[in-house]
């Protein structure tokens, strides 16, 4: 598969997952808000480098290209010759980054509250980066098919 399709089935699988988090965030009181970390995480960077902090809006929107954009090349190195092992490392992808998600805002000066709040906020958060790897991984496996 050429690099073109391991990034388009990656930044798929990342638009998935900020469209199940999205929905989920509106519904559950205890649901992740990645959005909101990636909004805090923004707004420290542009802090340190001296540039004035966005609107909430503007903020959000970068926030969830960024999000979008470095989750999409992330789960695409999910790519393999052999579909098993295109799986696994897409699953193994998802499950380093739902373990990230959850273990380290606290460490990286972040609210850890918007993505481990509760055991449900913690299982919701490391379950939609599995969801993303998987299902880039199984997109993959089928544009290998096509070729």
């Amino acid at each position: 598969m050429n690099k073109d399709k391991s990034i388009g089935s990656g930044l798929i699988g990342a638009l998935a997952v900020s469209a199940v988090h999205e929905t989920i965030r509106r519904i559950l009181p205890k649901a992740p808000r990645m959005d909101k970390l990636g909004m805090q995480a923004i707004s420290i960077l542009l802090e340190r480098a001296g540039h004035k902090r966005p609107s909430e809006r503007e903020l959000y929107f970068i926030a969830m290209a960024g999000d979008i954009i470095s989750n999409g090349l992330y789960y695409s190195i999910a790519n393999s010759d052999d579909k098993k092992k295109t799986i696994i490392k897409g699953a193994a992808l998802g499950a380093a980054a739902g373990f990230g998600a959850v273990l380290l805002p606290g460490p990286l000066g972040l609210k850890e509250e918007y993505s481990n709040k509760s055991v449900q906020t913690k299982a919701l958060t490391f379950s939609l980066y599995l969801f993303g790897g998987i299902l880039t991984s199984v997109l993959i496996n089928r544009m290998n098919r096509k070729l």
